[in-house]
């Protein structure tokens, strides 16, 4: 663990004085936030791969019909 001095809008300290374990709620917090932050980068990054290589796969996959069929007899 490591002590930090913050500074947060008088608004949100006024929220905390009920808090029994602020440190808590704010690492709880803190790491969700982060959590979601990180998701969300991920899920660009995923978005931006699939969509460079749509059309390559899209190919390959019109390639790959005619050839799945071969073979079978009807």
């Amino acid at each position: 663990m490591k002590r930090m001095n913050i500074t947060l809008p008088e608004e949100l300290c006024r929220e905390l004085e009920s808090v029994p374990n602020k440190s808590r709620l704010i690492s709880e917090a803190l790491r969700e936030k982060l959590e979601r932050d990180r998701r969300r980068k991920l899920d660009a990054l995923l978005i931006e791969g699939y969509q460079a290589t749509k059309d390559e796969d899209k190919k390959l996959s019109e390639e790959w019909e005619g050839v799945a069929g071969e073979g079978w007899s009807e």
